[in-house]
């Protein structure tokens, strides 16, 4: 968790009055450099203050008002002494130029041990985060729009090739290789065309000094491996290698920009339906698509379930060969579970089972299942000179389903006293013999996978029974037993209703 954060230095920073006339609001916005003391974050500061950047508002380089900008240091709570003395620089230094400083300070280990990922994947999410957050509740003080606020992070050019190798070495497609991009919405990078030796340079010149992390020669973490391993070999074979990845990174962008926006568009096409956490798309037409757009549906559709999935370009591979196949099942770390069947994709967020369920259903009464859905009992006489039979197949028809009218005296149901109903979801085994299927009996599993329902949702679906160990009435609602329709000669009709959980 984090703690509570600290700001030091906001009273230096004028308050703005609220905007008159035409004044654009864009130029109040909260500016939040992102800073850790190291040489590429203290440029960023040095020259956010004293220089022009372009932050992409619109008016290309230019000098960001004073008052506009706003430190933001975390401390990630690794290193001990050394990251409360970088805390204590990052504050120094912003007070040096007059800039607010906030600093939060987080168990990045425990984070990430909780969340079962990386230390360096937990310190990037949990930054952003702090960013977003710190820029929401800024904007708010300034009366300013959340999407005019902009982050800025020191990422540079030599960033820019090492995280080409990483994602190359992960195995990543073109948006990967892409590397980092210039803007994404409030973040923005406004020295990503500046090599890190270049802003070493620029504070050796004006006699400023910065912090040095000791973790960042540790070859065991990727990034320190590609710094120091790989990117002095392939330096030496073209010592412009830096300039000329970033110029193929800016050609894949926007590439990659282009062929994103097919993809969405092809995505919202193919989509049969959605919930929470969950995306079912027409796995027939996705196998028809252009290889390069398939792709790129499937990395969205993915990511839309599940943003925090950890994905590469095996895990998009195995999605389209079950697409291929028409059949088949994939997971994906952190992320998600997809299966193909009955042509159709569906893609589920990771997420608790169903809540089990087991109770009885008084007859009459009501049963409220754990996902709001109510199962509902009651008796119905049958009238004189009706036919109990015909009125139950145009009950079914009407409800489509969903309500069923049976005979009572066979469902175990006393027409004087009532009774009730047992309801628990299905079990390994279970047999009925379907309504319509002139008393030939099936598994329940295969009346389910028959009706094409998810093996996801199966354990939620309602099973009705004369008693815990008794016969299947209804498995709602999707068929009745045989054995309980009604027939000319049924004197009392018993209906049940599954009723959809109610909107909020």
């Amino acid at each position: 968790m984090t703690s509570v954060s600290r700001r030091y230095g906001a009273a230096a920073a004028p308050r703005f009055e609220r905007p008159s006339g035409r004044e654009d609001p864009a130029l109040r916005a909260p500016v939040i450099l992102m800073v850790s003391g190291g040489a590429d974050s203290t440029a960023l500061l040095v020259l956010a203050a004293t220089s022009a950047l372009d932050i992409d508002d619109g008016r290309g380089r230019a000098r960001v008002a004073r008052e506009r900008l706003h430190v933001l240091h975390v401390n990630h709570g690794l290193r001990g002494l050394d990251a409360e003395e970088d805390e204590e620089f990052v504050r120094d230094l912003a007070a040096r130029y007059g800039i607010p400083c906030t600093i939060r300070r987080a168990d990045v280990a425990s984070l990430a041990a909780r969340a079962g990922d990386n230390v360096e994947n937990a310190g990037r999410e949990l930054r952003y985060a702090e960013a977003a957050r710190l820029a929401n509740e800024l904007s708010a003080e300034l009366g300013t729009p959340r999407s005019a606020a902009r982050i800025l992070t020191a990422h540079t050019a030599d960033d820019r090739a090492e995280t080409f190798f990483m994602n190359a070495i992960r195995g990543a497609g073109a948006s990967g290789l892409s590397s980092i991009p210039r803007r994404r919405n409030r973040i923005v990078r406004p020295l990503l065309d500046r090599t890190h030796a270049e802003l070493c340079d620029l504070l050796r010149m004006r006699g400023i000094v910065w912090r040095e992390d000791a973790t960042n020669a540790d070859t065991r973490y990727l990034r320190s491996y590609v710094r120091h391993e790989v990117m002095p070999v392939v330096r030496a074979r073209n010592p412009r290698v830096t300039a000329s990845l970033a110029a193929t990174c800016d050609i894949l962008s926007d590439e990659d920009a282009y062929l994103t926006s097919v993809a969405a568009r092809a995505l919202r096409e193919l989509t049969r339906g959605s919930g929470e956490a969950l995306l079912v798309l027409d796995a027939g037409r996705l196998a028809a698509l252009d290889v390069a757009v398939a792709r790129r549906v499937v990395r969205q559709a993915l990511l839309a379930v599940c943003p925090a999935a950890r994905l590469e370009a095996r895990h998009v591979e195995a999605v389209l060969r079950a697409v291929a196949a028409g059949e088949g099942a994939v997971n994906v770390p952190l992320g998600a579970t997809v299966r193909v069947e009955h042509g159709l994709l569906s893609v589920r967020g990771r997420s608790e089972a169903p809540a089990p369920f087991a109770g009885w259903l008084e007859v009459p009464g009501r049963l409220e299942l754990p996902d709001g859905r109510v199962l509902s009992a009651r008796l119905v006489p049958s009238e004189p000179g009706t036919d109990p039979a015909a009125r139950a197949r145009a009950h079914a028809l009407e409800w489509d389903g969903a309500s069923v009218l049976l005979d009572a005296e066979a469902c175990g149901v006393d027409a004087a006293r009532g009774g009730r109903l047992w309801v628990d979801a299905p079990r390994a085994g279970d047999v009925l013999c379907p309504l319509g299927m002139h008393g030939q009996s099936k598994k329940v599993s295969d009346l389910l996978g028959e009706t094409r329902v998810p093996r996801e949702r199966r354990a939620s679906v309602p099973v009705v029974r004369v008693s815990p160990t008794g016969a299947v009435v209804w498995v709602a609602p999707i068929r009745a037993d045989e054995r309980a329709r009604s027939v000319p000669a049924t004197t009392h009709q018993l209906e049940l209703t599954l009723l959809d959980a109610p909107r909020p």
